[in-house]
């Protein structure tokens, strides 16, 4: 996410109070730059490359190469129109969307209204199973789509709430308002696909070719070269009639890492253009080895602890609790992250609207007395396991807080690595034991609804821990239908006071960008969504 996304990378960026620019400064401003150069970039392996099943940062990178959005954020979090000519309401619950005239895929067939209604619809379909399918609940006729019973075939293939006026108009009828829907409108989940992603473009459902995330064809500045080499590579190249903003390069190439040491080896050899995180173990060094090519930049991330609910061991919340008051943040984000991070005690993040300071309580307060004491009372287990990807600069970090619990509480505890983020996720998703696990979280749109919805709603598209509570679900629900921004955050604060009463998660830090470039690149910025800006950066020589 970015989520909005999951991120597989360390700690996941934000740092809120809206007005924060999104960029970093720029770095080796010295060159000419070079129109056709190609600048790389480290990911981890995507989980998937279809918009609507896209919902980590490193598969939305190489995304925000491939299409474009209707619509971007400002300085400010305030949403522009990119390739919506403009989205409007008069109640916030009925919306039109009337598209630029001159857009194309990369195949050369025409973005119209059919390119947004049936990829939505594909992603909506419950059967399909796509990970960003939740972002379309709020769209007339999504119920009909997704019976409660998984097994059961919905009464409806498409949504009602989608029509079509005309080849460059259709308009979202919601199924209550939400004032917020321009901004959702950025998300990955709502890209176009041309008629070329489908065995059939008039079959009902829509059925998706198998091999078409190998090679999307988008809407965007770039178009994929080849193919998405697994664990290895996406090359993608400049699109010459793309309609919006050009970019100032000719291509990116996201090289794929298992390893987050390996990639920053790759940066310091200069066989790599751009490290998105500096890997905490080189943290102490970064400035010495890169300079002014070091730097950093606000970022939407929150990286946090995630208890297992459909686990008998975790089912009490004082154990929860106590291993929450056993985990000294501040040691953490200081001496692990050589204070690149924040200590987080709250479950949403500061870059928001909203946002409140240690919302988390005495939950999290780092108490070590107390702590054993709950712990012991509770009958906590005598082993815990946290784990995370390897392919993340996480082991050390996770191996710290293992160290603490061992410490503070008088278990044994261990640190566990998934090779891959994807594999985490796979595994979690199927509810393996897997004990404790870290997730981070970078927004997919700047609200309060995009941490508290997807994160621990019960339908959320990244509730990977089961969590459920109806009065927490109600009171999203009655925060998205606020006629007013003002009176949503009232009900989201609401809704973020009963988790840290159930704490399904713990808070752990806020992050930042820590990113690195090589003496290749200049102009290099990353966004609040973790993602290098396509746009500004340039290639030198």
């Amino acid at each position: 996410m970015q989520v909005r996304r999951l991120a597989a990378w360390a700690a996941l960026p934000l740092a809120v109070t809206l007005g924060l620019t999104a960029c970093g400064k720029s770095g080796g401003d010295s060159g000419s730059a070079n129109q056709n150069g190609v600048v790389s970039i480290g990911i981890s392996e995507p989980k998937h490359l279809i918009p609507t099943n896209t919902a980590e940062t490193g598969g939305s990178q190489v995304l925000s190469a491939l299409f474009a959005p209707l619509v971007d954020f400002d300085e400010a979090n305030k949403p522009f129109e990119v390739a919506a000519q403009e989205i409007t309401t008069t109640d916030n619950k009925t919306w039109t969307v009337k598209l630029k005239d001159g857009w194309t895929f990369h195949n050369g067939e025409p973005v119209t209204a059919d390119s947004y209604i049936n990829a939505w619809n594909y992603g909506a379909y419950g059967p399909n199973a796509q990970d960003n399918n939740y972002f379309f609940d709020k769209i007339e006729g999504y119920k009909a789509m997704n019976p409660a019973e998984a097994t059961a075939t919905p009464e409806a293939n498409t949504l009602t709430g989608l029509k079509k006026v005309d080849d460059k108009t259709f308009t979202v009828t919601l199924s209550a308002p939400f004032s917020e829907f321009k901004s959702l409108l950025g998300y990955t989940a709502f890209y176009p696909l041309p008629k070329a992603a489908w065995e059939s473009d008039t079959a009902a459902p829509l059925v998706l070719k198998k091999d078409f995330e190998q090679a999307p064809v988008g809407n965007g500045p770039f178009k994929i070269k080849g193919t998405w080499q697994h664990d290895s590579q996406v090359e993608v190249e400049k699109y010459d009639a793309f309609a919006g903003t050009k970019p100032h390069i000719g291509g990116a190439l996201f090289k794929i890492y298992q390893n987050s040491d390996a990639e920053y080896a790759d940066l310091l050899a200069n066989n790599l253009d751009v490290v998105k995180q500096i890997p905490t173990e080189s943290l102490s060094t970064v400035q010495g080895d890169l300079g002014d090519r070091f730097q950093q930049s606000p970022s939407s991330s929150f990286t946090f602890l995630a208890f297992p609910t459909f686990d008998p061991r975790f089912k009490d919340v004082d154990v929860r609790k106590a291993i929450s008051m056993a985990i000294d943040r501040e040691e953490i984000a200081n001496k692990i992250f050589q204070g690149s991070q924040k200590a987080a005690y709250s479950f949403t993040s500061p870059v928001v609207a909203g946002y409140r300071d240690k919302t988390c309580g005495t939950a999290c307060e780092f108490n070590p007395t107390e702590a054993k004491s709950l712990y012991e009372k509770a009958k906590g287990p005598k082993e815990l396991n946290i784990s995370y990807n390897a392919d993340g600069p996480h082991k050390q970090w996770v191996e710290a807080t293992c160290n603490q619990l061992k410490t503070n509480l008088g278990v044994d505890c261990v640190a566990t690595p998934e090779p891959k983020f994807a594999d985490l996720l796979t595994k979690v998703k199927a509810k393996e034991d897997v004990g404790m696990f870290r997730l981070g979280w970078a927004f997919d749109y700047p609200s309060m609804e995009n941490y508290l919805g997807p994160l621990y709603s019960t339908n959320g598209s990244s509730n990977y821990y089961g969590y459920s509570n109806p009065e927490f679900d109600s009171l999203v629900k009655a925060g998205t239908e606020a006629p007013t921004t003002d009176e949503a955050i009232k009900k989201y604060q609401e809704a973020e006071d009963i988790l840290a009463k159930d704490l399904p998660v713990l808070p752990l830090r806020f992050g930042q960008n820590v990113f690195g470039h090589s003496t290749k690149v200049k102009n290099v910025a990353i966004d609040l969504f973790t993602r290098v800006d396509l746009n500004k950066i340039e290639s030198v020589g």
